[in-house]
């Protein structure tokens, strides 16, 4: 058992200083999947990697209902956090402009498997994901962990607790429904 799970049961359990000793334990991840999401966005953002992660980190730790599994999990949801925080920001950034252009963001569908880099919105990303969802929810998951969390085929396959195999199976399929969507 990792560090992090035990902080994360000792936590659940009332125990507010894991709470402190989670922090460094998670820091790092979390900043890691922030410059992975903010990557994806326009040039000159005006959030930074750090407010991202502590702004992630404040919406994981209100999250008091969730029963944290494991690091793994803790991740996952993390990268869903800062998504929604993204995709947040741009529609505030939207309506604040009252032209309708949400930002710009870089995405690289495929990762290793597309040939040429997709540009696309956030919002319109976010509402073909809940398309694909709607479609299937795993799928549209295992796209959400490798887009949005830049996790790998196995570690996204240990947040959702499946196999890496099926993981390459959602994601191949995820993607080429998000590609014809986005198309």
């Amino acid at each position: 058992m990792s560090d992090v799970t035990v902080l994360l049961q000792r936590w659940q359990k009332g125990d507010k200083a894991a709470l402190d000793e989670m922090l460094p334990a998670v820091y790092d991840e979390l900043r890691r999947l922030a410059v992975i999401g903010l990557a994806r966005e326009r040039p000159g953002h005006t959030l930074q990697p750090t407010e991202l992660v502590h702004e992630a980190y404040m919406q994981l730790i209100s999250q008091r209902e969730v029963d944290w599994r494991d690091r793994a999990h803790f991740l996952g949801v993390g990268a869903q956090a800062i998504r929604r925080i993204l995709l947040h920001h741009a529609r505030d950034r939207s309506a604040q402009k009252r032209e309708g252009y949400a930002k710009r963001v870089p995405l690289d569908l495929a990762l290793d498997s597309l040939e040429r880099e997709a540009t696309t919105d956030i919002v319109t990303v976010n509402a073909a994901l809940d398309r694909l969802a709607e479609k299937d929810a795993r799928q549209a998951q295992v796209v959400e962990l490798r887009i949005f969390g830049g996790l790998t085929t196995e570690e996204t396959a240990e947040v959702m607790a499946v196999s890496p195999a099926t993981v390459k199976r959602d994601w191949a399929s995820g993607v080429l429904w998000l590609r014809r969507e986005l198309a």
